[in-house]
């Protein structure tokens, strides 16, 4: 629409849908000199809108005419619908009429049809009816003739043409017909049958041998049962003399003839194979039959006699020797028969596969009656294994003239695990049952006699008359821990091989992680005997260090003149002692228990040296300081210059050394002011105990009767909720006793750390040994550690025992109970000390476990 000022408007914005007047007027009259044109304005408008009006109505009219042109081509199509409808109705009515008179027209062909079904029916079972009836004639003349190839053709087209007339049976003649082909079947088996004893009572097989192979054809034809009938009369025929002979006299059904009825059966498979194999067609395995009935025969042959040698009357038990021999050849006839008849060789308990889906034939045939006596053997072996124990007691860890190395393990662990890989290869081949779980028990007695009546014994004292006991050479103890070593990783692949042979249900039922915790206890025995050598080494430098005036020193210095002899001597015992163990975890183990030893024999020590001055107090913390920096060396002595411990042995050694930090800054602080005093003991030592806060008073020096306001005073700092948290008892403190000034022998300090891990080597400490060492009481210091579970230095018994102990401690008597044998007590002991060994293994086990997997090398470190 033009605007009256001349620009033109944009008639798009008339459309909009935010469209506004007022501001498109102010567009149109912008200034008041625009006024002049409102009329034009007004007038153009007026005639846009008229056009407007023009247009809808055009529009209007339009659409309305559309509208009436829609509605009536809807009823156009309306009407052609109903057309289609009474079209198609028609073409149905149509089709109706030309089917009825289709039907109509084909009726009596339909019939016809249905003639000729009936009229081809009624000829083929006429002519089936004659084919039989001529068939049954020919049949009964071949049967009496014996022609037997041709009765067997003839007798399989006799049965199927009868089963054609089954649904007949109700006709006379049919079933007439149907019992004379039966009484023929019949007639024919028992005349095969009869031909067959004939000729084999007459001995005339080579000259029927061709008459006897067709009757088996009418066997065949006969069907099953038949076919059983034969091959049972004739197993049985073959087999009567072999039962007369061993049944019927002791003598040749003894054990001791067992190879005659092996041998026996053997010519009798040959002469099957020579004169009775053409007889019968392949497909009925006669001759697997004919060895399944000997099997049978003869297991039952042997459940008698072994029964009978059980219960004999003269008392005399069955002989193993004769049991093994006569079980191992019943094996290989088995073995024998599994290979003839599958044409693949039995798999033996070493090659069993369980890829192997097929079941063998004749596995445990026979060897199924020597099955519940097999005990015999195992309660042999047991007796044979009991005298091999003493024997090995009895033997050196290592003859005189041998040279020593540091991979070395004791001539007798090899010599018995052979033995033990021979049993189970033997018991496994005779019964992967429960004759090899009782073999497994066997196994398991003898392990954890091997490891405390031998090896524990290498260890121990060796009494020699009235001289005080022999101590073991360093080069026997690093035996007995390699053998401890050597056995722990052979009875865990024991367990594991009897596993793999053992019958899938019983595997739960071999458990042997006893007896190699029990090794493991071995081996942490052995390396407590390592560090108890050097711990008589040092002896003398902890009495100088008792010696010396600690309250008088008034300034501190360079180390102590016995921390250089220490460290002297430490290194040069485990420089020693390290280069003979050529495993890595153990080699850690060592340096461990040797930095725990320090670190536990310097706290005892520190209570051996009161009064101990500030300026004591902070000259041994110089001293431990260089005594940490020496121990960190250890581990590397042997190694080239320049290795660098594990940082895991660092850290092992700063956390033992740090133990007595607190003690020796407590130590450190003047008793004035008091107050100063309290709080070191609350912050260093942190803990709540009277007792404990006087042995710090008395380590200092401080006489009685000052003491009691320090007490006091500690009692009201202690009150105070900033120490609410504080524990109770010290456990470094708690068992610590103080000993007198001066005490340059023994010790009143008592240290128990226990022997829940290796690295807990207080049982080796210093503190309660006698002053002058006795060699006489080191073997049973080990074998008593074992024995009663406690530490020389009287630490709890490893914890107690635990609750997934394999073998439990024997329960204490109850009152009234009777007292108990000699045999029994040894019993009991010998289970305790077992369950001893088998709780310090596992603590060994789990401390040592970071330090490489047993049986690692050097190499394996980490």
């Amino acid at each position: 629409m033009p605007q009256a000022n001349g620009d033109t408007a944009p008639l798009s914005s008339l459309d909009s849908s935010n469209y506004d007047p007022i501001d498109h007027l102010n567009a149109i009259f912008s200034s008041p000199s625009s006024l002049s044109s409102v009329t034009r304005t007004s007038r153009a408008l007026r005639n846009y809108q008229n056009a407007l009006d023009r247009d809808i109505t055009t529009h209007v009219q339009a659409q309305s005419t559309s509208d009436s042109e829609s509605v009536a081509r809807i009823q156009a199509a309306k009407a052609d619908l109903a057309e289609l409808f009474q079209k198609v109705e028609g073409v149905r009515r149509r089709a109706i009429e030309t089917e009825e008179a289709i039907t109509e027209m084909t009726a009596d062909i339909k019939r016809l049809d249905n003639t000729k079904k009936n009229l081809t029916l009624s000829m083929t079972a006429l002519k089936r009816l004659q084919m039989l009836t001529t068939a049954y004639e020919q049949l009964r003349v071949l049967g009496q003739e014996r022609q037997y190839r041709e009765c067997a053709q003839l007798l399989q087209a006799v049965i199927q043409l009868m089963a054609h007339f089954k649904t007949y049976r109700s006709i006379d003649q049919i079933a007439t017909l149907n019992r004379n082909v039966s009484d023929l079947q019949r007639e024919m088996l028992e005349q095969v049958c009869e031909d067959f004893e004939i000729t084999f009572a007459k001995g005339e097989i080579g000259q029927q041998r061709g008459m006897l192979a067709e009757a088996c054809l009418v066997m065949d034809a006969l069907g099953e049962n038949a076919r059983s009938r034969l091959i049972t009369w004739y197993c049985n025929t073959q087999l009567r003399e072999y039962r007369q002979l061993f049944r019927g006299s002791e003598e040749a059904g003894s054990l001791d003839n067992i190879s005659r009825r092996y041998s026996w059966f053997k010519r009798m498979l040959k002469t099957y194979d020579d004169e009775h194999a053409i007889l019968f067609p392949p497909s009925w395995r006669v001759n697997e039959l004919l060895a399944n009935a000997f099997c049978e025969s003869t297991r039952d042959d042997f459940k008698g006699i072994l029964q009978r040698s059980i219960r004999r009357a003269d008392g005399q038990t069955l002989d193993v020797d004769l049991l093994l021999s006569c079980l191992q050849e019943t094996l290989d006839f088995e073995h024998g028969l599994e290979r003839r008849f599958t044409n693949t060789s039995r798999a033996s308990m070493d090659t069993v596969s369980s890829s192997d889906d097929k079941a063998p034939l004749f596995s445990q045939a026979i060897s199924e009656a020597f099955e519940p006596y097999l005990s015999i053997w195992v309660e042999a072996q047991d007796k044979h294994m009991s005298t091999m124990i003493p024997k090995y007691r009895a033997q050196p860890p290592r003859q005189p003239d041998e040279e020593f190395s540091a991979q070395m393990v004791i001539s007798s662990s090899i010599e018995l695990f052979n033995f033990y890989r021979l049993t189970l290869a033997q018991c496994a081949k005779l019964s992967p049952g429960a004759r090899l779980v009782e073999l497994t028990k066997v196994f398991a007695k003898y392990l954890d006699q091997y490891a405390q009546q031998v090896l524990l014994y290498y260890v121990s004292e060796r009494p020699s008359g009235q001289t005080p006991s022999r101590l073991p050479q360093l080069e026997d103890t690093i035996l007995v821990l390699n053998t401890a070593d050597y056995c722990y990783n052979t009875t865990i692949q024991l367990e594991e091989k009897i596993k793999s042979r053992i019958e899938h249900d019983l595997k739960l039922s071999v458990d042997l992680q006893s007896q190699a915790d029990t090794f493991m206890g071995i081996a942490s025995a052995t390396v407590r005997a390592l560090v108890r050598r050097v711990e008589v080494e040092i002896e003398p430098t902890w009495r100088e260090m008792r010696n010396t005036g600690w309250s008088k020193m008034e300034s501190v210095g360079d180390q102590s003149s016995y921390v250089a002899e220490m460290l002297s001597k430490i290194k040069s015992r485990a420089k020693e002692i390290l280069g003979m163990l050529h495993k890595q975890q153990y080699a850690r183990a060592f340096c461990d228990n040797v930095v725990e030893l320090l670190s536990n024999a310097y706290i005892a020590n520190i209570f051996q040296c009161k009064p101990i001055s500030e300026v004591g107090a902070e000259q041994m913390l110089l001293d431990i300081y260089v005594l940490k920096k020496g121990f960190e060396d250890l581990l590397t002595l042997n190694s080239h210059p320049g290795t660098a411990p594990p940082p895991g042995y660092i850290k092992r050694v700063s956390q033992s050394m740090s133990r007595l930090d607190p003690i020796l800054k407590t130590l450190q602080v003047r008793p004035s002011p008091p107050e100063a005093l309290v709080q070191a003991y609350l912050i260093h030592i942190a803990d709540k105990s009277d007792a404990n806060f006087r042995k710090i008073l008395d380590l200092k020096g401080i006489r009685k009767q000052d003491q009691a306001r320090l007490v006091d005073l500690f009692q009201a700092h202690r009150s105070s909720p900033r120490n609410a948290e504080v524990q109770q008892s010290s456990p470094l403190l708690t068992p610590l006793v103080v000993g007198s000034s001066g005490a340059s022998g023994s010790g009143g300090v008592h240290i128990p750390t226990g022997l829940p891990s290796l690295s807990s080597a207080a049982s080796l400490s210093t503190s309660n040994l006698p002053g002058r060492f006795d060699p006489s009481t080191f073997g049973s210091a080990i074998m008593t550690a074992a024995r009663d579970g406690v530490d020389r230095i009287s630490t709890p018994a490893l914890g107690g025992t635990p609750t997934d102990s394999r073998v439990a401690s024997p329960p204490p008597p109850a009152q009234g109970r009777r007292p108990q044998s000699p045999d029994s007590v040894t019993l009991e002991r010998a289970g305790a000390l077992n369950e001893n060994l088998r709780n310090i293994g596992k603590f060994f086990k789990r401390d040592v476990g970071g330090f490489g997997r047993f049986g690692g090398s050097k190499a394996d470190d980490g």
